[in-house]
């Protein structure tokens, strides 16, 4: 089946690792995402101290929400990650794992270092907007 997901490139732009824009054929249903945190299951965080393990557990996360609303990373729309730290090192980390894990599926994306997040410990967030048909 062809992807309701169409990302979208300009030459005129520099050659950045994810696509300038993303559109969302007609007929798709949209899946609002709520943050992928690095939480265990029974809530603890995960990989406390850890940028890339933080960022491994929160693609899981995130891979399993979207099982859970019949969607796959290949779906995505847009991420949003977020990565408590002033550190443009420490965003790269989270960064890196985020882009291996969606490999040619280079949504749109915006990196932002923040103050804090929500779970004690954690340092990665990740936000996304997914697409599928019905």
């Amino acid at each position: 089946m062809a992807s309701t997901v169409r990302l979208i490139r300009s030459a005129e732009l520099s050659d950045a690792q994810y696509a300038y824009a993303s559109i969302v054929e007609s007929g798709a249903r949209l899946i609002f995402l709520a943050g992928a945190c690095p939480l265990e299951r029974d809530g603890r965080t995960a990989a406390v101290g850890d940028y890339a393990g933080q960022a491994a557990k929160c693609v899981e996360t995130l891979t399993e929400a979207l099982r859970a609303a019949g969607a796959t990373i290949s779906d995505v729309v847009s991420t949003r990650v977020l990565v408590a730290s002033s550190q443009r090192s420490d965003l790269s980390v989270a960064w890196q794992v985020v882009r291996k894990a969606f490999g040619d599926h280079d949504v749109p994306s915006t990196l932002m270092g923040v103050t804090v997040l929500g779970y004690e410990g954690q340092l990665v967030e990740i936000e996304a907007v997914a697409a599928v048909r019905d």
